[in-house]
């Protein structure tokens, strides 16, 4: 199977800070990809912003270092490589100031799509909103594109959020959030709501709890004084986690456009219970040797969680009664993201006692193996009698839909989006503040109290205290591997 790709109108995207780390592992790299697979038009112009002194010459350079390294040799073509430098552009810029903005109009083209990428710290997004309009270089149908972390809680959302909606509308404004452009969580929406096999057993009647599990074997590394200042609840609870939350708790849309998603999916925040303690453990890698948080935060002090797993309850008719147990850690024993849904056992077993039941579970791999797979029962072959044993229907995205398929990166999807002006997979203000409204006295909560940490081995899956967490419930974890069910 070969996948169609749909090629965009021809774009100015100007990339600030694009000197930066993320523009070059993800978003220059993934530029080439969507160019190399004929997605943008060969008048696309790609315009570099940042503070460096840099003449044009020096940035093709770094971007054709940054080519090689994430893209690879193998996988590079010097003719379009070659074309695709050509389409850069390079502006030293003052984000504060005054140096750069009147070279960056004359960058800007008339009549073509105009989106700004701001992969720079949330402190420049005022300054850059405003330049940018105070100067004419974004007009009314510009975009603009924001990283994370937007806020630190919902004073600070909130203070970004009336910054950039000061110089644009809300329908110029996406805030990107790289899971929702993983092709497994799209995969998940299609499954939901283009099937009628799942959607009348989605709900509490049915399903007896669901488990959302991110974990990562890398460390804080260098990200060392920002993680400390922020958690896992601020980095990956508030953001990526509960907008997976959401994708499976929402009620189906009326239709698959923007603000009815987001609608639905906003729903499912406002109904969350707020967290209690006993419903959520927190934890930190500690070690002997140089993989110890307290090493690479350099902060001897810290009560900054590296890990944690909660229960969650959406009060809703569809989930009453139904837990979500959530976690995420780094220093894990596997790199795997994944979720899993559970469905309750059959009311009668006509099979006898010799014959235990395993759950049904649907999981959805988000990586490092994209797929999904839903483990059922089966009788075990042979003679012998009604023997059951537990399968899984296997569904790997490269074996079912054949090696030569492009599955791009979530970055390629969703700046290709951000041209087409769709803003499906991208977060509306109110839903960012609505999810800090929920965090915010979580956190407050345990700050007060000066709650330390649960340590926990690196390597491991996390500390004893999430392990007594599903204890108690009668439910346990399941097991963190590389992408396996």
């Amino acid at each position: 199977m070969v996948a169609r790709v749909i090629p965009v109108e021809t774009f100015d995207l100007v990339i600030f800070g694009a000197t930066g780390d993320l523009a070059r592992r993800k978003i220059l790299p993934g530029l080439y990809r969507r160019r190399k697979e004929g997605q943008i038009p060969e008048g696309a112009k790609i315009i570099g912003a940042a503070r460096s002194n840099l003449t044009i010459q020096e940035f093709r350079e770094q971007v054709a270092a940054a080519l090689k390294e994430f893209v690879g040799p193998a996988a590079l073509d010097a003719s379009l490589v070659t074309d695709f430098l050509d389409s850069l552009a390079y502006v030293t810029i003052d984000a504060k100031g005054t140096g750069g903005w009147d070279d960056l109009a004359a960058q800007i083209r008339p009549g073509v799509v105009r989106a700004f990428y701001f992969s720079v710290a949330p402190a420049l997004f005022g300054d850059i909103a405003q330049r940018l309009h105070q100067r004419g270089i974004a007009d009314r149908a510009s975009r603009i594109v924001v990283e994370k972390p937007f806020g630190k809680d919902l004073e600070t959302a909130r203070t970004l959020n009336a910054a950039l909606a000061t110089y644009f509308h809300e329908d110029q404004i996406y805030r990107i959030d790289h899971y929702l452009g993983k092709e497994t969580v799209q995969n998940l929406m299609a499954v939901r709501f283009a099937n009628i096999l799942f959607e009348p057993l989605w709900n509490a009647q049915f399903v007896d709890h669901v488990q959302i599990t991110v974990a990562e074997t890398v460390g804080v590394g260098g990200r060392g004084d920002y993680y400390d200042t922020s958690g896992a609840m601020r980095d990956m609870v508030q953001n990526h986690m509960m907008q997976l939350l959401c994708l499976i708790a929402m009620e189906p849309p009326h239709c698959f456009e923007p603000d009815a998603m987001r609608d639905e999916k906003l729903k499912v925040i406002r109904a969350l219970d707020p967290l209690k303690p006993g419903e959520f453990v927190r934890g930190q890698y500690r070690s002997e040797g140089a993989d110890d948080y307290l090493v690479e935060a350099d902060n001897p002090n810290s009560r900054t969680e590296s890990f944690i797993a909660m229960k969650l309850h959406v009060s809703n008719w569809r989930w009453k009664g139904t837990p979500f147990y959530l976690r995420t850690g780094k220093r894990m024993k596997a790199r795997a993201s994944e979720i899993a849904v559970t469905f309750k056992e059959p009311p009668h077993s006509i099979f006898g006692e010799s014959n235990q039941w395993r759950e049904n579970v649907l999981v959805i791999r988000l990586q490092p193996d994209e797929g999904m797979d839903l483990r059922v029962m089966i009788k075990e072959p042979g003679p012998g009698g009604m023997r059951l044993k537990d399968v899984a229907l296997d569904m790997s995205f490269a074996e079912a839909l054949g090696n030569d398929v492009d599955i791009p990166d979530a970055y390629e999807r969703l700046i290709m989006d951000v041209i087409r002006g769709n803003q499906t997979l991208f977060m509306r203000g109110d839903e960012v503040e609505a999810a800090w409204a929920w965090v915010d006295p979580v956190i407050d909560g345990w700050e007060q109290r000066e709650d330390a940490p649960e340590p926990y081995e690196p390597g491991s899956t996390g500390p004893e205290g999430a392990l007594m967490l599903m204890h108690r419930d009668g439910r346990r974890w399941r097991e963190i591997r590389n992408g396996t069910a």
